[in-house]
């Protein structure tokens, strides 16, 4: 599984971005996940195709006691498995890597 990993937090750091993640609604239904959605003009022609069968798509991101990982795949939240799940393209992947690091630094914790 390729992600996108930033450790070395400080418990009371990941706390507060739990805390603003689950404010923004991007809560999942696990503790510690949580479903950044991607924006539908970075989706690919098949994605965009199956949007409405599969959609809306997202990155996991998994929370650690000290650290958090955001998956590269895009998923599907009405789907398991189809031929429309694919890693992030490299425009989407700089996307969602600035969206969380911005994310962080709005919140005025140092990574």
């Amino acid at each position: 599984m390729r992600y996108y990993l930033i450790d070395e937090l400080y418990e009371e750091d990941v706390k507060r971005i739990e805390s603003a993640l689950r404010e923004q609604g991007y809560a999942g239904g696990i503790e510690g996940i949580f479903y950044l959605p991607v924006p539908e003009d970075m989706l690919t022609d098949e994605q965009r195709d199956h949007l409405e069968k599969c959609g809306p798509y997202i990155l996991s991101l998994e929370t650690g006691d000290t650290w958090l990982k955001m998956e590269l795949l895009v998923r599907a939240r009405n789907m398991l498995r189809c031929s429309c799940l694919a890693y992030a393209a490299p425009a989407l992947r700089a996307h969602m890597i600035d969206f969380l690091d911005r994310f962080i630094r709005e919140l005025d914790i140092p990574v």
